[in-house]
């Protein structure tokens, strides 16, 4: 397994879907995922820090995870079938490791609001389209550009909260 981190979100520009992409710490390697637009402003919120009054369906995930005494230990994406991720959330509680499946950008909205590590198997990293520095540096700058200039405040206009 291999660990990534967030590093950054939005918007493919020939379909407007989200994009969240993934960054190994090395900044070499970069995995874009398609994404909702609920679950990108969702992990867009908790990147900037953004609280709402009420918790969101993440937060209160996140929040029923503590409130049963259980610790989440990683999220891993474990394979792609026909261009769909899979992935799962990884918790202990009382020494039971307990394994939730989950969607890649639930698992990703989980793992930013609870800290904990993003890991993609080698199979994933193998199989999907994923852009190597080293050996596609015009690709990888294409994507450096693409995360330079996301602002958070798209995700408004897509949400419809101009």
């Amino acid at each position: 397994m291999i660990e990534l981190q967030v590093g950054g979100l939005g918007f493919d520009p020939k379909s407007m879907s989200p994009i969240v992409l993934l960054r190994d710490q090395e900044e070499r390697n970069f995995l874009p995922i398609w994404i909702g637009m609920f679950e990108a402003a969702a992990i867009a919120m908790e990147l900037q820090s953004f609280k709402t009054p009420r918790p969101m369906t993440h937060d209160l995930l996140a929040n029923t995870i503590k409130a049963l005494g259980a610790e989440a230990e990683k999220v891993v994406i474990t394979h792609i079938v026909d261009n769909t991720f899979y992935s799962e959330i990884s918790l202990v509680q009382n020494n039971n490791a307990l394994i939730l499946d989950s969607r890649p950008s639930d698992s990703i909205a989980i793992a930013v609001r609870l800290n904990i590590p993003i890991y993609v198997s080698e199979s994933v990293m193998s199989t999907a389209k994923m852009v190597n520095v080293e050996k596609d540096e015009k690709e990888a700058q294409k994507f450096k550009d693409f995360i330079d200039n996301i602002n958070p405040d798209d995700f408004k206009k897509h949400l419809g909260n101009d």
